[in-house]
């Protein structure tokens, strides 16, 4: 990753690409953790202190957004 602007204010070619290419990446992994985390238990506080149940909630929620993607490509 190029990181910041040098002091000319310019990056290279390359830089601008590689900037690009982590910034579209980043925007994906960001669509994917905001669809999981449309079940609240796994944005909310966890209080279940019971061990592994941290670990199936989120494996759930992971498997419900795959599956509202999946269905929602399917045309009927």
């Amino acid at each position: 990753m190029a990181g910041r602007l040098p002091r000319n204010g310019r990056l290279s070619a390359d830089d601008q690409e590689a900037n690009r290419l982590h910034s579209s990446i980043r925007v994906i992994i960001e669509h994917i953790l905001s669809g999981i985390k449309r079940c609240r238990v796994v944005k909310d506080v966890f209080r279940n202190t019971k061990e592994g149940y941290d670990d199936v909630v989120i494996e759930l929620a992971c498997g419900l957004h795959n599956y509202r993607r999946y269905c929602r490509n399917q045309s009927y």
